[in-house]
């Protein structure tokens, strides 16, 4: 009989019937029960370690589920992979964006899942370190997760996995820096048209793909104006809504939209040619006593010198900025309408509050430093640019400083119809730079149209047959994952993609050197050699899209347990004692 007991107590008797959630939860209580049954007595209590309401899930069942919420969140932005990919239109807080770029969509989203939000958190760094790819490296991981998911459910360890991943990872890393084709080294009109392709490939996905011949040479030229340190800051980008996208225009220099001004501004210039530009950070108008100051008379007549001295004190200050010959004032703060008025009579323009941004650009363009006083003003620290001027553009009044002399940062002025659209324009405009900015950083590209995926790919099946155990076929589901991109590629734009990938396979096995480049081709609904069709992406956006993809899907496998109470979530909850816990 006691024999019978053991053998009906055992999870082994009903495991083989059961689905596996059930399994585990009765396990889980067979485990609960020798831990906390009859002790001593049989009076020893349940061992409860959290708070009451505290939510445990652990074990296969809570890998797979985790594996599924990665799945949700790349499904949510797999259709925007590619030239031909599908916007979202995000409705939030009553502002409304339209988009297909992964880490504007990722942001958006209100993701509370917490393996979930590993996406969000690679979609970021992607953006941050490449600045594009950012849908890739999501489905990317997502398929990684995919292949991984089988394996989980056939009971294999996730750190074997993990470790097969590492490896298999590393290997497409080494490769792809050693397939880097280099541009360096090329005269300044070959780079020139180097990067033009770059940046066109990366806009070739973007909502103004169409417009691509005529914003890339304006992302280059933007690029190509800066520092060595390739500052991003000294890129202004301004929108204004009205015109077509063609009337948007890059400025050699500095724009920014009118400042508040007083009656005077409209007698000021607004036109000079190489004008002195005095840049400040004072306040230029009469201030009352900030604090209730009291100040005690026993003759009337001195209180219009103290009225005077206030007045002397600003006039004073606006001598000596005409003393030096300044043309052009800009203050980060307030000039009030006196000194506006002053400025107008002597036919200098003014502009107070200048935000921080626009005042730095101007400070590296035209050589000007920015003084906290105007007590010594001297020829060193004002600067100059070849024309500055008042336009109008659309609705919006613009200061441009143009023809600049050290000519360190630039502006895109960008039109367009609807404010979605104009911020859409935005960003695609932003991953375009970034591109640009790394590929002069690093002078090496790849291939793109999922050409570089599929070189990838057959190189690792051709590495799998190579070594035993597990690792071959783990690290050749790894090399099916990368397969994603362009399956994904042909999907989106509504090709077979089974059709696409056999050409594709085909071509990169037979193929030899001629064949490695091939890729999906968007014009003609086949394959084509990406690199001829200089479809190009700098080597640094593979990287890192592969290296946070693994890291990413390791860490999602690596969780076996989460833990999550409820009451703590809520305002001012989690502090009861739960049972035990006396």
């Amino acid at each position: 009989r006691k024999r019978n007991r053991r053998r009906g107590n055992h999870p082994s008797r009903f495991s083989p019937l059961l689905p596996s959630g059930v399994r585990s939860s009765l396990e889980h209580k067979n485990t609960a029960k020798m831990l906390g049954g009859r002790g001593i007595g049989g009076l020893q209590p349940s061992i409860i370690l959290l708070k009451e309401g505290t939510d445990t899930s652990q074990g296969k069942g809570q890998l797979i589920s985790n594996i599924n919420a990665c799945s949700a969140v790349a499904d949510i932005v797999r259709t925007t992979l590619g030239p031909r990919g599908m916007d979202k239109l995000m409705h939030k807080d009553g502002k409304v964006t339209v988009s297909n770029d992964g880490a504007t969509i990722m942001k958006t989203l209100e993701i509370v899942h917490p393996a979930a939000l590993t996406m969000v958190d690679i979609a970021k760094s992607q953006d941050s370190e490449a600045g594009d790819g950012t849908t890739s490296v999501v489905v990317l991981c997502n398929e990684f997760l995919k292949e991984a998911k089988q394996y989980v459910e056939e009971g294999v360890h996730p750190q074997v996995l993990i470790k097969s991943y590492r490896e298999a990872s590393r290997l497409a890393i080494e490769k792809l820096k050693e397939w880097a084709i280099e541009i360096a080294g090329k005269d300044d009109k070959d780079k020139r048209d180097l990067l033009m392709k770059c940046a066109a490939t990366s806009l070739n996905s973007k909502l103004i793909a169409h417009q691509k011949d005529f914003f890339a040479p304006i992302v280059v030229d933007a690029v190509l104006a800066l520092d060595s340190d390739m500052s991003l800051e000294m890129i202004g980008v301004k929108k204004v809504p009205g015109g077509a996208l063609e009337d948007s225009f890059l400025v050699h220099g500095v724009a920014f939209k009118k400042t508040f001004s007083y009656a005077g501004f409209e007698q000021q210039p607004k036109r000079f040619t190489n004008p002195k530009i005095c840049l400040l950070n004072i306040e230029l108008e009469l201030k009352s006593e900030k604090e209730n100051a009291e100040i005690r008379l026993d003759d009337p007549e001195k209180y219009q010198s103290i009225v005077d001295a206030e007045w002397n004190i600003i006039y004073e200050k606006l001598d000596k900025i005409v003393a030096a010959g300044c043309q052009v004032v800009l203050s980060r703060l307030a000039i009030g309408d006196l000194a506006t008025q002053y400025f107008a009579d002597r036919n200098i323009f003014c502009a107070g509050r200048v935000p921080d941004d626009d005042m730095k650009r101007v400070v590296r363009a035209c050589g000007a430093s920015v003084q906290t006083s105007v007590q010594n003003l001297v020829p060193e620290i004002i600067g100059t640019c070849g024309l500055f001027e008042e336009k109008q553009i659309g609705d919006e009044r613009f200061n441009i400083f143009s023809e600049c002399p050290e000519g360190k940062t630039t502006t895109i002025v960008l039109r367009g119809g609807a404010e979605q659209f104009i911020a859409e324009t935005e960003r695609s405009i932003h991953d375009s730079i970034m591109i640009v900015r790394r590929a002069v950083k690093n002078a090496k590209i790849v291939p793109g149209g999922g050409a570089i995926e599929m070189e990838l790919s057959k190189f690792l099946r051709m590495h799998a047959r190579k070594i035993y155990g597990k690792a071959q076929l783990i690290i050749n589901s790894y090399a099916k994952a990368l397969e994603v991109i362009p399956r994904q590629l042909s999907d989106n734009a509504g090709f077979d993609s089974t059709d696409i990938l056999n050409r594709l396979r085909q071509k990169h096995a037979f193929g030899g050197e001629a064949g490695r480049w091939f890729g999906v081709d968007m014009d003609e609904e086949g394959i084509c050699d990406c690199y001829e069709k200089f479809v190009w992406e700098p080597q640094v956006v593979k990287l890192s899209a592969l290296a946070a993809a693994t890291e990413a899907a390791c860490l999602v496998l690596s969780v076996d347990e989460t833990i999550k109470n409820p009451q703590s979530e809520q305002p001012g909850g989690g502090g009861g004692m739960g049972r035990g816990g006396g």
